[in-house]
């Protein structure tokens, strides 16, 4: 089981927690023993999207860490106030400056080592136009054969390739849901 990340100062009152499990709960949090804040540490959700055009996928040399100069799908951390869906469009016209409509949730990926719950969305490309944002270094269009499997970034990302080119096959496109160990 992954390690909490560890709190060190409740986020209330500014006072040091202690880690117990609080009354009517199961699981050992950090507690604030000045204001009795009980804070909750869960995953995060990473939301990305597919995009098409035609029979060929939109990836993104990623120009940050981790993973710098590899290839990723369209995919960043939701924010707060949006929705799964949002945060995918956004991330896409971010790290890409393309221009989509979403097809569908497609893949539920569990990172749980980090903490982490991928969602990516299948989507068409509106028009070629891409202006990628400051987070890549470069977005381009592959076929199949041309992807650069070797130097994909995430396992999550190789994951959803698969399933795509696989589902491509048969036309039909599913959710996939699986956990990346």
């Amino acid at each position: 089981m992954l390690e909490p990340r560890r709190i060190q100062h409740c986020r209330r009152c500014g006072a040091g927690v202690a880690y117990r499990v609080p009354a009517g709960d199961s699981r050992e949090r950090a507690v604030c023993p000045a204001c009795a804040e009980v804070h909750y540490e869960n995953p995060i959700n990473v939301v990305g999207t597919v995009p098409v055009w035609q029979d060929q996928v939109l990836l993104c040399r990623r120009n940050i860490e981790p993973r710098f100069g590899l290839w990723t799908l369209p995919a960043g951390f939701l924010e707060l106030g949006e929705t799964c869906a949002e945060g995918a469009l956004r991330e896409t016209v971010e790290e890409a400056g393309a221009r989509i409509e979403l097809d569908g949730l497609y893949t539920v990926l569990n990172v749980v080592r980090a903490g982490q719950v991928h969602f990516f969305y299948r989507a068409r490309m509106l028009d070629l136009h891409l202006d990628p944002g400051p987070e890549t270094i470069e977005a381009r269009l592959f076929r199949e054969h041309e992807v650069p499997w070797d130097q994909l970034a995430f396992r999550t990302v190789r994951r959803t390739l698969e399933h795509f080119y696989a589902d491509r096959r048969t036309g039909r496109f599913p959710v996939h849901e699986g956990d990346i160990a």
